[in-house]
């Protein structure tokens, strides 16, 4: 998630309220609206369509506006508190500083530092957050609540001044210092990694769960007997920080599934780490030293996982084919920092460039990304989904090296997100990333989580700007002979005419390559009269974004460059002319069907 937070101003007197903002928020970007500011780090056309894109992404936003425009903005977006990123209003003359939301997310405490550099005064409204600065039923990342009812009556008996109790078994309870918690109480906090009942049990990230298991284990078996084993001995499930194990298993269903089963993140360590574990093991195996590397999995991974001043809670524990074992650290263990995550490809289109055209996967797949890797323009048009966290550019012509990259990057246990334009898996990058994954056959690719998620395609934006051309069966043919034979995309010409598909036709020339667009205009006037219409359509969703209808016979290389589509009509397909402009659509029979019935 980016937690770079974005201060919107939709005034320039807004704008010179959010630099002082940003002047105490190092890192911080100043978003301004294009059509009333001036000078802002980032612009933007559309205030609601670009706040909901940030909440999206996980942004904190400090709105220097009125309060109801972020309501109303993000009101549609809110389905978890426990997810939602900060959300604040500032008042145009700094007088006021309001937290929204995610008051227990970062809100609270950027809204003080924000009035201290304003010289105000945060309007805090948590009760809890004001009197004792935290809130029971919103502990610390990777903290959970056993029984979350009982928050609301603890904090309301603290509040009231009636004496409540604290037990600190294990974990680091530093953020309920200043609680004003006695020594002795009728209502009694818990803090333990044991399964226990009470009248509110926090349960703090400090076991590690250690497991091992065949190849293509079951996951309902290592997920029962991780329950098993936890329960056996008397430990909560909320106590266990992360899943971990050895790195050939980081492409294990099971471990992955057991992880997302408990809620939290699996973790991965080389034999090499395990194998430093063997001293500290008790039940060593020279079977699975010979196997991987090491001399135990499950124990290796839980020990490795609580660190040097851990214990090993349970010993190994053992199912048909899968083992588990547990690890204390009763300081509490930073998921983050053990062993490695999985790496993760995401190849995402990010469409023509428009943000109101790009899909909230995309946009989160961005936002939750480690690094990004794309051709320079195409990251510029998400500059601000993907701002403060790094980039690799190459030039547009090396794709490979591209890829490549991404590969290598998500392959040392980061998320990375390899951009296209478009969607990613029409004449883009996704097609390159599985060759390679299929060409070279390396066990550190092997292992990545890989996705793709989709963009609005070019066929589909300029579709949608002139009509409905494509309203019956078309295709989609490349002019380049870079990569394909001329001769084989003369033959898919020569057929799609045949069909009377409706074709669009992807880069149609360049410099070099000035006669395939005549050839294939000649090869649709074989089957198709020259006043088909044709639709030209450049830089769709982009600045000097322009759209021209001709006849078919009028098509010569002249009239487009790289950036344009050329979508050329079938037989039916019709200009019309409505609302003073052109319109372009390609007839499937519904009419003529309701005028039989």
């Amino acid at each position: 998630m980016n937690n770079v937070p974005a201060i919107i101003a939709l005034t320039q007197a807004g704008l010179a309220c959010a630099r002082r903002i940003q002047a105490a928020l190092p890192g911080a970007e100043v978003h301004g609206l294009s059509t009333r500011t001036d000078g802002a780090d980032v612009s933007f056309a559309d205030t609601m369509a670009h706040l909901r894109e940030l909440f999206s992404a996980g942004r904190p936003i400090i709105g220097v506006c009125a309060a109801g425009i972020l309501i109303r903005a993000v009101a549609p977006l809110l389905v978890d508190k426990q997810a939602e990123p900060p959300v604040l209003a500032v008042a145009e003359d700094g007088s006021s500083v309001v937290p929204l939301l995610g008051g227990h997310h970062g809100a609270n405490a950027l809204a003080r530092d924000i009035a201290a550099a304003l010289g105000d005064r945060a309007a805090v409204t948590t009760a809890g957050d004001l009197r004792f600065g935290l809130a029971l039923d919103a502990p610390p990342a990777g903290w959970r609540v056993a029984n979350p009812a009982a928050a609301k009556g603890v904090m309301a008996d603290m509040l009231a001044g009636k004496p409540v109790k604290l037990s600190v078994e294990s974990g680091d309870a530093g953020w309920l210092a200043n609680a004003g918690f006695k020594d002795a109480g009728g209502t009694e906090v818990v803090v333990t990694h044991r399964a226990l009942e009470g009248p509110l049990v926090l349960h703090p990230p400090v076991l590690a769960l250690g497991v091992g298991c065949e190849r293509g284990c079951d996951a309902a078996e290592l997920t029962q007997l991780a329950r098993t084993t936890l329960a056996d001995a008397g430990l909560s499930e909320a106590a266990v920080a992360a899943v971990v194990s050895i790195d050939v298993k980081a492409d294990e269903a099971a471990v992955h599934m057991l992880a997302q089963e408990l809620g939290v993140p699996a973790r991965f360590f080389t034999a090499a780490e395990l194998e430093a574990e063997t001293p500290r093991l008790e039940t060593p195996s020279d079977v699975v030293f010979a196997e991987v590397g090491c001399h135990g999995v499950a124990e290796g991974a839980a020990l490795a996982a609580a660190g040097p001043e851990g214990t090993l809670l349970v010993a190994k524990k053992k199912s048909k084919c899968a083992t588990c074992a547990v690890g204390l650290n009763a300081g509490g263990i930073d998921a983050a920092r053990v062993g490695a995550k999985r790496g993760r490809l995401t190849v995402v289109g990010i469409g023509p460039g428009q943000s109101a055209w790009r899909t909230p996967a995309v946009t989160a797949a961005l936002a939750r990304a480690d690094e990004i890797v794309g051709y320079r323009l195409y990251l510029d048009l998400i500059e601000e989904v993907i701002a403060g966290k790094p980039t690799h550019c190459s030039e547009l012509a090396e794709e490979e090296a591209r890829v490549r990259l991404a590969l290598e990057r998500a392959a040392e246990g980061l998320d990375v997100a390899l951009v296209s334009s478009g969607d990613a898996g029409i004449y883009a990058l996704a097609t390159l990333a599985f060759e390679l994954l299929d060409r070279e056959d390396r066990p550190e690719w092997n292992r990545l989580e890989i996705a793709v998620e989709p963009g609005v395609s070019a066929i589909q934006a300029a579709a949608a700007r002139i009509g409905a051309p494509i309203g019956h069966d078309f295709c989609t043919v490349s002019l380049s002979d870079l990569l394909t034979p001329w001769e084989v995309i003369e033959q898919r010409l020569a057929a799609a005419a045949q069909g009377d598909f409706i074709v669009a036709l992807y880069n149609p020339v360049s410099k070099r390559r000035r006669h395939q667009l005549p050839a294939a205009r000649d090869a649709m006037l074989k089957h198709r009269p020259g006043t088909t219409p044709v639709v030209l359509a450049r830089n769709l969703g982009r600045e000097g974004e322009k759209l021209d209808v001709i006849r078919l016979d009028e098509l010569t290389p002249e009239r487009v460059d790289m950036l344009t589509l050329v979508l050329i009509g079938n037989r039916q397909t019709r200009l019309i002319e409505r609302g003073g402009r052109n319109w372009v659509y390609t007839p499937r029979g519904y009419a003529a069907k309701m005028a039989d019935v």
